[in-house]
């Protein structure tokens, strides 16, 4: 079961931010090279970046993967409306949908569907599997709309941050 992971509730200086940015662009940096970067020893900027991860703030390191050097040539997103929205319906839709690789990202959402989703797939053959095979038989859902992503404008993985505060000094 997936650990939810609680809002940092502490206070990011100026150095947390930039050890942040640094490591949004590039998470495979050494500690001595992201400390040459944010302009301290490596001992106190390995310091920040534990208390960082034992934070929640950093959550994890990964390597992006090209969707298109594994053949994964469709992005499709699909809103997904279910006969009723209980506590139990909803639970059991969340956990049967983060069964499947295919799945990028899950939202429930308000509006007009209840949940979106995208996913990665290599052809129109492998989204009809993936549709009449594994989403159509999760009980309750009622209503399945795609949509395909003709041309990916932009994509980031980085979250924008906050400016650090200056606070004056009188």
């Amino acid at each position: 079961m997936k650990q939810e992971i609680p809002a940092f509730s502490g206070s990011l200086d100026a150095i947390d931010l930039r050890i942040l940015d640094e490591l949004q662009r590039d998470g495979s940096l050494t500690n001595v090279e992201l400390a040459r970067r944010v302009h301290l020893s490596p001992s106190p900027c390995l310091t920040r970046v534990r208390a960082l991860e034992a934070a929640g703030v950093i959550q994890r390191y990964v390597a992006l993967v090209s969707a298109k050097a594994l053949g994964l040539g469709l992005n499709v997103f699909i809103n997904i409306s279910l006969k009723a929205q209980s506590k139990s319906a909803l639970a059991e839709f969340e956990r049967r949908i983060a069964e499947h690789d295919e799945v990028m990202e899950c939202y429930l959402m308000t509006g007009d569907s209840d949940y979106l989703i995208r996913v990665a797939v290599a052809d129109i053959a492998a989204l009809e599997r993936f549709i009449l095979e594994q989403l159509t038989p999760i009980p309750g859902v009622e209503k399945i709309r795609s949509s395909f992503a003709l041309k990916q404008v932009r994509y980031q993985t980085a979250l924008p941050l906050p400016r650090p505060s200056h606070k004056a000094h009188p």
